[in-house]
């Protein structure tokens, strides 16, 4: 009985200090720094009212995403370039995945 005691008790006095080092790592994920990648891809659809596009795109090794077809939110620069149809390679901001700059291949 006197081992269960100890345990519960070091236990209790032990649980705001995990829950100290627990709190960092939550917060640092929550605002994930921005990085860009590349990516090539077709071009399906162009929405400027919406400010988006949607991209068939090959794999992208970066993020661990296979190849799909997927809308993006785009900078308005980017949606200036892009025509359906096009053949392109796209810079993509993580981690909100809007594409940045659009250039025709």
């Amino acid at each position: 009985m006197k081992f269960v005691f100890a345990a519960a008790a070091a236990l209790l006095i032990a649980t705001p200090a995990l829950a100290q080092t627990a709190e960092p790592d939550a917060h640092a994920s929550h605002h994930a720094a921005q990085t860009t990648v590349q990516a090539v891809g077709q071009i399906k659809s162009v929405d400027a009212r919406a400010g988006t596009v949607t991209i068939h795109h090959g794999p992208i090794a970066a993020l661990g995403w296979p190849a799909m077809t997927m809308s993006f939110k785009a900078a308005p620069d980017a949606l200036l370039v892009a025509k359906s149809g096009q053949a392109v390679k796209f810079t993509l901001k993580t981690p909100d995945n809007e594409i940045v700059a659009i250039e025709p291949q």
